[in-house]
């Protein structure tokens, strides 16, 4: 790690805490729009970690666990943590997954200093931010009108990046390799290992999936001696999926969903009925394997096509991830139940 690292053309010396905004572009009111960083550095040399949210403007739950990890002060035993709450900042302005040019952010990195707003942004976060980075954690949740349960998805062909995604403690890790022209891919080209955060709906808090994304979060820079080791009473064992799988409608028209995230389902069991306006049965979607719900969508009317249930595949410990999912569930739950949504 270096001594003295710059960011926005500020240096930051081992040592210091820094919070500072990072110009992107200017809009055409004259409007300056800048990314903020809060930056936390160790005295002590150590591995650089950044956290990443809202990438996808309207994945609102990364600000939310952001905002809390900067709240609580962190003193790190060494190293250095770099967080992020908004690297869309377009999308989050304009509650929209996508830059306001209608691009996918997470498809155009590594960017290019000359290209259009969105590589141009993906340029500045790469140069910026990952190049300094040995590991990186990118929160993210399921897009409108889907939810996901808490899930990290990485290379876990990777020793060390399986090591990092079992401390994390989230029941489900779905093996992923990783898409064209997205910032896991680019920051995994520069050397960092990284993972990523599903959890939760888009233009939503969710609070069990923001209470397990700061656990999450602390637990892996704890592995990383970043930080003073956690005790963990309950600890959640993970289990991986190398495969999954969404079940489509086969019909279009109303849907009464039978299944929840989280739930164990077996081969051909009904996941939900599509009805047609006047109430009659059109068609039913059927599990073609047994798994477990890791996404679901949530609004009640489908087209044909539509995906509508996401399952991962364990085989033999279907039983057991299920129950790690209620145990998770139950830890967090009565204090997730206690905070007043606004």
């Amino acid at each position: 790690m270096k001594n003295v690292i710059t960011i926005g053309g500020l240096q930051i010396r081992l040592g210091e805490s820094v919070q500072l905004k990072l110009p992107v572009a200017k809009l055409y009111t004259d409007t300056q729009m800048s990314i903020p960083v809060q930056i936390i550095r160790a005295k002590k040399p150590g591995p650089t970690l950044f956290i990443s949210a809202a990438v996808h403007g309207d994945e609102l739950n990364g600000i939310e666990i952001t905002r809390r990890l900067i709240q609580q002060h962190l003193k790190l035993s060494c190293g250095s943590l770099i967080l992020v709450p908004m690297v869309n900042v377009y999308g989050v302005l304009n509650q929209s997954r996508y830059m306001h040019d209608r691009r996918d952010l997470n498809r155009c990195f590594p960017g290019s200093e000359q290209g259009n707003p969105a590589g141009r942004l993906a340029h500045i976060f790469l140069s910026e931010i990952v190049k300094h980075c040995d590991y990186g954690i990118d929160l993210h949740t399921g897009a409108i009108h889907r939810s996901n349960l808490p899930q990290i998805r990485a290379n876990l062909d990777d020793l060390e990046t399986l090591t990092l995604a079992q401390a994390f403690g989230v029941p489900v890790l779905l093996n992923s390799n990783v898409r064209d022209g997205s910032l896991r891919e680019a920051a995994v080209n520069n050397g960092a290992k990284v993972l990523l955060y599903e959890a939760g709906q888009a233009l939503r808090f969710d609070e069990l999936s923001i209470q397990t994304g700061v656990k999450g979060i602390l637990n892996v820079m704890s592995a990383l001696k970043m930080i003073r080791k956690r005790s963990n009473r309950r600890k959640i064992e993970p289990f991986v999926a190398n495969r999954s799988d969404w079940c489509r409608a086969p019909a279009s028209g109303f849907v009464r969903a039978f299944v929840e995230l989280g739930a164990q389902v077996e081969k051909g069991a009904v996941l939900a009925e599509i009805n047609s306006p006047l109430g009659a049965l059109i068609s039913q979607v059927i599990s073609s394997r047994a798994g477990i719900v890791i996404g679901k969508q949530n609004i009640p009317l489908v087209q044909e096509g539509d995906a509508m249930f996401h399952i991962a595949f364990f085989g033999e410990d279907d039983d057991e991830v299920a129950e790690h999912i209620e145990n998770m569930q139950e830890q967090l739950q009565p204090l997730a139940s206690s905070v007043i949504a606004i």
